[in-house]
């Protein structure tokens, strides 16, 4: 038994989760304008942060993998974007349609 529980141990300690940050910018649709104060949330999280006056915007704490960013602004249709999340690049462009 004491075998066994120390073979569960080590498998745990080899399985790496990579946190990484997860960056981009949020524009208009039609204008190609940037958005001020958008909000951009890890779908299934707490996770999120707000667009800048340039409308950038950066997320840490984001585990890699597979995720939905879902992008929500008064007046625009909300957007969400699946994307893959690596250790590498991770920029990704949103692009907002007017709801009016």
């Amino acid at each position: 038994i004491a075998e066994n529980s120390k073979s569960k141990t080590e498998a745990k300690s080899e399985t790496k989760i990579n946190i990484v940050s997860l960056s981009g910018n949020v524009i208009d649709e039609v204008s190609g304008e940037a958005l001020v104060g958008v909000e951009i949330k890890v779908e299934g999280t707490d996770v999120k942060a707000y667009t800048d006056f340039d409308g950038h915007f950066v997320i840490d704490n984001v585990k890699a993998g597979n995720c939905k960013l879902v992008a929500s602004y008064t007046s625009y249709n909300k957007a969400e974007k699946s994307l893959k999340v690596d250790t590498k690049s991770n920029q990704v462009k949103i692009e907002l349609k007017s709801s009016r």
